[in-house]
């Protein structure tokens, strides 16, 4: 039997655009402090929380109003034996609309059980994408990650009391 992907599906009230527009707004969902470009094929972008993780990923397709692939190229998060589980791993974003309804399928593919990380890539996934990218789409104002620095202090400090 092969091993599932991560993958979560959302449906708003909301045009596939509308979706779409968000999910291209990375730092209106996943974090303020992302460097790079995010909307273009070519595109690359990183995403830090210091200390913790780091991932850069490119925008690898753009089919408006219906998909959006990133590629990760480069990845690092501390407490796993290997690091760098998520290098070569793709993330998708697919939009589908029916009526006044869009549904918004996102699989984060080679993140797999296995992985020593997954059930905190999991957690995380699902709140971005559950959460922040959902409010982003519904309501127009998401719950990105405002301080990466702030949360790397936290994790710290979570970790020197257990």
């Amino acid at each position: 039997m092969t091993e599932q992907s991560f993958t979560t599906t959302i449906s708003v009230d909301r045009a596939a655009k509308v979706a779409f527009d968000a999910v291209l707004d990375v730092r209106g969902w996943w974090s303020k402090a992302l460097v790079g470009s995010t909307e273009n094929p070519g595109d690359v972008f990183t995403y830090e929380v210091p200390g913790v993780h780091r991932s850069t990923m490119e925008v690898a397709e753009v089919v408006p109003n219906e998909r959006v692939v990133w590629r990760v190229l480069d990845a690092w998060m501390d407490g796993v034996e290997d690091p760098t589980e998520w290098n070569g791993t793709q993330v998708q974003f697919e939009i589908t609309e029916s009526g006044a309804t869009t549904e918004l399928r996102f699989t984060h593919f080679g993140l797999v059980p296995k992985f020593e990380c997954f059930d905190a890539c999991r957690k995380g996934w699902s709140f971005y994408v559950d959460t922040s990218l959902r409010d982003l789409i519904a309501t127009g104002t998401g719950r990105p990650d405002e301080d990466p620095q702030a949360i790397a202090l936290s994790a710290e400090k979570a970790a020197a009391a257990s």
